[in-house]
């Protein structure tokens, strides 16, 4: 009798494309808009309940964030993409170790990363750009998210192998359930509790426990071709290095994200002070909403690209990027609209500080107007990742986050001061052109980036037509 993964992993090299990455990104695509809500809920009842240098502190608690995420990814995307390669070749032996790596791996590197972070975080988070006015609040924050992070690793490393199994129902369920726990705590503990910014940390680890019961029982389950048995606890050298490989592309992608939003944070002091912060935080949270759907297309993608590559059905893989990378400029494109039109109404949903809301129109307005591209950007990185294709994700991810952001973020506030020292501009005007100057580094490291993604896209059909 065949177990049911099995059954489900086959449908990935059969079924018609369009059909196939609707049933996998659908349920992917509503846990990642469901998770999105939640950091925009978390945000205002933050924003509301304990102010505008609150939502600064955050900011400067996300790179931090970044690098627990990082770590996660690191085990969570290289194991899941592994998994579906390797159940493309029939290789069900090797794809149910893949399972016990995931959990020994995410309990070894999130204790390293907690016991280094509560030792650091101080110093940490002043490199990563606090102040005396929003530190504490970022340490709050923090302490609570670190205390919790081996339940954050394996909840996100279950998710990924859950859809890679054929069972994006069930990964989509586990974050409903977490979203649902986390918004329905946080008035109780931000208010009703008056825990302020600890409240809402708070909320987050304790629903994210609730969601990794709720894997368990999935992967207790004996009929799942891929669940916890005698055999899997043990580290396995050859599937834990090809899993570092893959899952090495989003790693650096999240290390070079946390960088970038350093260098970011730190000119926006440098240049804005906190309000300049804060408004970046917004901004981040509301084209955070449309990147997960984004994220939720890629990962509806992952299974179906993974299988077709192992199985060598190459146009399969190619249909299914295609589809994804249509889809996801339309989502982004929807970012630019609302961007441009509508600044400050959305705004105003996480704050009523009149100077923060005029603070923050233009910056939406300049961080929008590239957003159409960095959805086939996404895509494609992802994409990559999805085949293997370590290197070649992981250069492609660089171009956005480093090899072109930063060295913008460092220049263009230069170039924007000295086209206003033309003007016989005063101090005041010379630091708002700066501040310009760090704003406008993301959109044309976004149209850059796009530009390299097209061209390396080009090259790999060449040589998959050979």
């Amino acid at each position: 009798m065949r177990r049911t993964g099995s059954l489900k992993a086959a449908e990935l090299g059969t079924e018609p494309i369009r059909r196939l990455l609707f049933k996998y990104a659908m349920p992917a695509i509503i846990a990642m808009t469901a998770s999105s809500l939640y950091n925009i809920v978390d945000s205002i009842f933050i924003g509301h309940g304990c102010g505008a240098l609150a939502l600064s502190g955050l900011t400067v608690a996300k790179p931090m964030m970044d690098i627990c995420a990082a770590f996660g990814s690191f085990v969570g995307v290289g194991a899941s993409t592994l998994v579906a390669i390797f159940l493309g070749e029939k290789n069900y032996e090797h794809a149910g170790r893949v399972l016990g790596n995931v959990i020994i791996l995410n309990v070894i590197l999130s204790t390293v990363v907690t016991v280094v972070g509560l030792v650091w975080l101080e110093p940490i988070l002043y490199a990563f750009g606090a102040g005396p006015d929003t530190l504490p609040y970022a340490y709050e924050y923090m302490e609570i998210i670190l205390f919790g992070n081996i339940l954050t690793h394996i909840y996100f490393g279950l998710n990924n192998m859950l859809r890679s199994m054929g069972h994006p129902k069930s990964s989509m369920a586990a974050t409903i359930v977490a979203v649902t726990v986390n918004i329905l705590l946080d008035p109780i503990f931000i208010f009703g509790l008056d825990m302020g910014v600890r409240g809402a940390a708070l909320a987050t680890i304790i629903s994210q426990a609730v969601a990794v019961v709720w894997q368990f029982t999935i992967f207790c389950n004996p009929h799942e071709l891929i669940h916890f048995h005698k055999g899997i606890w043990r580290l396995d050298k050859q599937i834990t290095l090809r899993s570092f490989a893959i899952g090495a592309s989003p790693f650096l992608m999240n290390l070079a994200h946390c960088l970038v939003v350093v260098v970011i944070n730190r000119q926006l002091v440098r240049f804005g002070g906190d309000t300049a912060l804060a408004s970046y935080g917004i901004i981040n949270r509301f084209t955070f909403v449309f990147a997960m759907i984004v994220m939720g297309l890629n990962q509806g993608m992952q299974p179906i690209v993974g299988f077709n590559y192992g199985a060598n059905q190459y146009e399969r893989m190619l249909r299914a990027f295609r589809l994804t990378a249509i889809c996801a400029s339309i989502v982004m494109g929807f970012v630019f609209v609302l961007g441009e039109c509508a600044p400050q109404w959305i705004t105003r949903i996480f704050t009523h500080d009149a100077q923060l809301v005029e603070a923050t129109i233009r910056p939406m307005r300049i961080l929008c107007c590239s957003m159409w591209l960095v959805g086939f950007q996404m895509v494609t990185g992802n994409f990559y990742t999805s085949i293997g294709m370590a290197g070649k994700a992981i250069f492609l991810s660089l171009t956005r986050q480093v090899i072109y952001l930063i060295p913008l973020t460092l220049l263009l506030p230069t170039l924007f001061a000295q086209y206003a020292s033309g003007l016989s501009a005063g101090a005041d005007i010379l630091h708002e052109y700066s501040l310009l100057g760090v704003w406008w580094s993301l959109p044309v490291s976004d149209t850059l980036s796009a530009l390299t993604a097209g061209i390396m896209l080009f090259f790999l059909k060449k040589n998959l037509a050979r």
